[in-house]
């Protein structure tokens, strides 16, 4: 039975993931609500009730749902937060994770672009911000988030990296270290 943990230590182990698992859904959810309640107001977002711009409520749904997921894997799998003072202490390949390696950016990008279709209308200064943001969102991953992750993890973020892209998803999961 070598290279397994005894049930009692596995046990404790599960159950300290709960404390951090809380804590980095609560994070989410903080950022969830800053997000909702700040950025509509300044996207131009409007209540048009045209039918055919409800059809975009499903990939937004989705979308968010995706985010919320990755939150949740940063909690239990990670033991950390996606806020970059409580960061994961374990590296996190689970989930959408094994897809992309940047899902819950690509999951909130989906969710906003969702309703903005729903509640928008076009306004080429929101599209110009938002545009703005996307860029910010990219120069942070590739000059802060990859760098650091280089440095925590190393060798098994750079397999990572060679095997997930990081803004387009593959077919399928990548299954692991081999």
């Amino acid at each position: 039975m070598a290279g397994r943990q005894p049930e009692s230590t596995a046990a404790v182990s599960r159950g300290n993931r709960w404390p951090t698992t809380i804590t980095s859904l609560a994070v989410g959810a903080v950022f969830f609500a800053l997000w909702f309640w700040l950025l509509p107001r300044w996207l131009g977002f409007s209540v048009d009730m045209a039918r055919w711009r409800w059809l975009a409520a499903a990939p937004s749904v989705l979308g968010f749902a995706v985010a919320l997921r990755c939150v949740w894997d940063f909690g239990w799998t990670g033991r950390g937060t996606p806020a970059p003072v409580a960061p994961p202490k374990r590296l996190v390949v689970v989930g959408f994770y094994r897809y992309v390696r940047n899902p819950m950016y690509v999951g909130f990008a989906a969710g906003w672009i969702g309703l903005w279709i729903v509640f928008g209308h076009f306004n080429p200064i929101a599209i110009f911000a938002a545009a703005a943001v996307a860029l910010g969102v990219h120069l942070f991953v590739v000059f802060y988030e990859e760098p650091t992750l280089r440095r925590k993890f190393g060798v098994e973020y750079e397999e990572y990296c060679r095997n997930v892209w990081r803004w387009w998803p593959r077919v399928r999961g990548w299954g692991g270290p081999q």
